[in-house]
């Protein structure tokens, strides 16, 4: 196992109030908006995490200027849809999945050329599924066996084209719209599973006309974007550590306060609603086209579900953290249909499979899910593969463990949730560094 960064250790029940970062998938799509806006926008809620301070570091490269007036602010001056310049450098992405493939489709159309790259972990996963669809659009995107580096042509005239992806994944939708505002006629993405929304209603706001509704989307480029103000809701993903916890640590009741509630985002909370546990919506509201509200977590016992299908595409991020719910439930959780886990920063499968057995869960592997049988967590040593949400996961697994969980390799924790243990012992983790 990697070196041991974390120790998480069982304590009392969790209490208070919190706000958890802003939301990372709406801080990427801010800044790139912004930058290929008409005019001077103000982002509020800015997640100030390495994979969004990459995003804002290429478009920097690309002649975009920000400020920082707070921590958790951006001033974006927008260049326009065709101001962004090109960068003799190498963009670097770090470990930001969702920064490469949206910037795949803003670069496609660019009339310069561009590399991205990335960190280790961003090396190994596939692209294919971007950059094919973006080339059936006229770009030329070369890839290392499918994988990064991107190396994208300039000059590529694209094409409009009407696509169905062979998987649900608001990325490759999102990075297909960005394409086809520089396409010559219309880009329409009908998914097999309705996913995130966020591009488009987005788009919405900055007053490109789009067309869309669940698991459809149809754009026309050639139009402009103008520069509003993005308030960024707390990050749902962030949030979900939060809501597991305070439901299995018995006597827990939490606040999370402004969470993002996009329906397209939320298939956790349906999820553990299903398992008996107690969560309530207060203060909802919408802000800046998103639905938000604060969440109270009480525990309550779970009990094992077989997860329906459907909901699987609205909460591919927060199986890390649902595993550890399943294996504190009474009797067995079956997951199928989540096959998309295996491509993620980690094999999230893979990785929460062996995390759990290392610790005394029973877990049977499947190629698209698991089958965990719900009872005790022990105490055990497990390596996070360099995955912040297979990290933060086996953190909560530490607050209801019979000995001292050990977590190796959590340093990318920062690239999505600055400040997780300080905010988690804050509210009764014993989560403390190893190091």
């Amino acid at each position: 196992m990697s070196r041991v960064d974390w120790m998480s250790a069982a304590g009392g029940p969790l209490r208070g109030e919190i706000a958890v970062p802003g939301d990372k998938s709406v801080s990427h799509r801010a800044l790139m908006f912004g930058a290929i806006a008409e005019g001077v926008s103000h982002i509020r809620g800015f997640l100030e995490g390495e994979d969004t301070r990459a995003t804002a570091a290429i478009l920097g490269k690309l002649g975009v200027r920000f400020e920082t007036p707070a921590p958790g602010e951006r001033i974006v001056h927008g260049v326009g849809l065709h101001g962004l310049r090109g960068s003799p450098d190498v963009l670097d992405c770090g470990n930001a999945g969702t920064g490469m493939r949206l910037l795949a489709g803003l670069l496609a159309g660019q009339a310069f050329d561009s590399i991205l790259v990335g960190d280790e972990s961003l090396s190994r996963r596939p692209m294919r599924r971007v950059t094919d669809p973006l080339e059936a659009m006229g770009a030329s995107i070369e890839t290392n066996d499918g994988k990064p580096p991107l190396r994208i042509r300039g000059g590529a005239g694209l094409k409009g084209i009407a696509y169905e992806p062979p998987v649900a994944s608001a990325q490759i939708k999102s990075a297909l719209l960005l394409a086809g505002l520089y396409a010559d006629g219309f880009i329409e993405v009908v998914e097999p599973h309705p996913t995130r929304d966020y591009t488009e209603s987005m788009l919405k706001a900055f007053g490109w006309p789009i067309d869309y509704s669940p698991g459809r989307a149809r754009l026309e480029g050639g139009h402009v974007l103008r520069a509003v103000d993005v308030d960024v809701p707390a990050d749902f993903s962030s949030a979900a550590f939060f809501i597991v916890a305070a439901c299995i640590v018995p006597g827990s009741e939490l606040r999370l306060k402004a969470v993002g509630l996009n329906p397209r985002r939320t298939g956790l909370l349906a999820a553990l609603e299903l398992m008996g546990a107690d969560i309530r919506v207060e203060n909802e509201r919408n802000s800046g086209g998103e639905d938000i509200g604060d969440l109270v977590v009480r525990h309550a016992p779970l009990h094992g579900v077989a997860l329906p299908l459907e909901i699987v595409p609205d909460m591919i991020d927060e199986f890390p953290a649902l595993f550890v719910a399943a294996a504190v439930a009474e009797g067995m959780t079956t997951i199928r249909g989540a096959a998309e886990l295996r491509v993620k920063e980690s094999d999230r499968i893979a990785s929460m499979a062996h995390g759990l057995k290392a610790c005394g869960v029973l877990v049977d592997e499947l190629p698209d899910g698991a089958i965990i049988r719900g009872g005790t967590i022990g105490g055990g040593s497990i390596d996070s593969y360099g995955d912040h949400r297979i990290a933060m996961s086996f953190a909560i697994a530490g607050l209801v463990a019979s000995a001292p969980i050990a977590i190796g390799d959590c340093a990318n924790v920062a690239t999505s949730f600055p400040g997780f243990m300080e905010l988690a012992n804050g509210v009764g983790f014993r989560l403390s560094s190893a190091a």
